[in-house]
């Protein structure tokens, strides 16, 4: 099987497997206990977060570790909410957000909060003048990824957040960077982000680990209650194995990101081209959007349909969010970006990843135009 679903997760670096299996074996003691062990296991945390805060270029004490991005997305929203609730209770984000950012802040609206949701232009993109404009009073927290996970759309964050910040340095800018860390360089200092948000296993990392920046002077009220552990912000007994995985699979990911992100391209240059020339099919992802995402539909066919006639072939690919695919619905992000209801309903995300090679997606094109052109006679059967 070819796999070509990384930004729905990733295989791991075998470097990574071999360390957390190591750690799990040797160094199981719980770094808040005082003795040999527990003082092992907490040097190791030490070190990761001075990694992942060397990578990211923030201090190590604005590393939070959690269990993947939904907690940290949610910690984010739901934590400043809670602490700054006498600044205001307006938030701003996009229509095109991912469910973890998007529902969360439909929760905090049934608590009583109100959440602007901007509109996307046709390339899924929102408007810097539009956040600002959206801006009030009461707004105290601006949510925006970095690069959607659907389309490969890339926010303009780092001008947002230096806007945001000339306008009104109280207001809270979080982002979810959990699709661009592996491809794209992003000074959170610069760009004035308070709070982002990573997943280890999107940057071939293991599953339920993932961390938060919260920026030195920024506080969240804790979302869980406990022993107080990350400094009294996120309790419950640190997964020493996972964090050290995590740490190495951010630092290698970020020391091969230009590398990367220079092959990615020209595979996805090739593989767009050769979408295009098949005419049923329409692109939904633009040559601008992140190096590793290409979306399309064939309208009016069921995007199952052509997935599981693609996964028959061999390859495997997948529709919408990896957490909305199993929902039979229209994408909410195609929707949002101005796309019929037929198109919405049979997109298609091709994730490229850096072991691919250009035969690689040469021979998915060529089973591309094979399931169309079956799906083209059955299709045509029916009418």
């Amino acid at each position: 099987m070819k796999y070509f679903d990384h930004a729905a997760t990733t295989l791991p670096y075998e470097d990574v497997t071999t360390t957390v299996a190591e750690i799990m074996a040797r160094h199981y003691g719980n770094p808040s206990s005082l003795h040999k062990l527990g003082e092992a296991s907490s040097k190791l945390l030490s070190k990761s977060r001075e990694v992942c805060a060397k990578a990211l270029d923030v201090n190590p004490g604005e590393i939070i570790f959690t269990s993947g991005a939904t907690e940290s997305n949610n910690f984010a929203i739901k934590g400043s909410a809670f602490q700054y609730r006498s600044r205001g209770q307006h938030i701003i984000t996009t229509e095109t957000e991912h469910p973890s950012v998007y529902e969360c802040c439909k929760q905090l609206e049934q608590l009583g909060w109100q959440v602007t949701y901007l509109p996307v232009n046709t390339d899924g993109l929102v408007s810097v003048e539009e956040v600002l404009a959206a801006v009030r009073r009461d707004t105290f927290l601006v949510s925006i990824m970095h690069v959607n996970n659907e389309t490969g759309s890339i926010q303009p964050v780092e001008r947002i957040g230096k806007m945001l910040k000339e306008h009104d340095p109280r207001i809270i800018f979080h982002v979810d960077g959990v699709q661009g860390f592996t491809t794209l360089p992003l000074s959170l200092k610069e760009s004035g982000i308070d709070l982002y948000s990573l997943s280890a296993h999107k940057l071939r990392g293991p599953k339920g680990i993932g961390l938060l920046f919260v920026r030195e002077g920024i506080t969240l009220f804790p979302l869980l209650a406990g022993g107080g552990q990350e400094g009294g912000r996120r309790s419950g007994t640190e997964n020493i194995p996972l964090i050290v995985g995590m740490s190495k699979a951010v630092r290698m990911t970020s020391e091969g990101r230009r590398e990367r992100e220079t092959k990615l391209s020209t595979l996805k240059t090739k593989l767009m081209d050769g979408i295009r020339a098949i005419p049923e099919l329409e692109l939904n992802s633009t040559e601008t959007g992140a190096s590793h995402i290409v979306n399309f539909s064939f309208p009016g066919m069921k995007a199952e349909a052509m997935l599981h006639m693609i996964e028959e072939a061999g390859y495997i690919v997948s529709t919408k969010s990896a957490c909305s695919s199993k929902h039979s619905e229209p994408s909410r992000i195609l929707l949002a970006m101005g796309k019929g209801q037929e198109v919405a309903l049979s997109g298609i995300r091709i994730s490229l990843g850096e072991d691919h090679t250009e035969k690689d997606v040469e021979e998915l094109l060529a089973v591309l135009d094979l399931t169309v052109r079956k799906l083209r006679n059955l299709k045509g059967r029916e009418n």
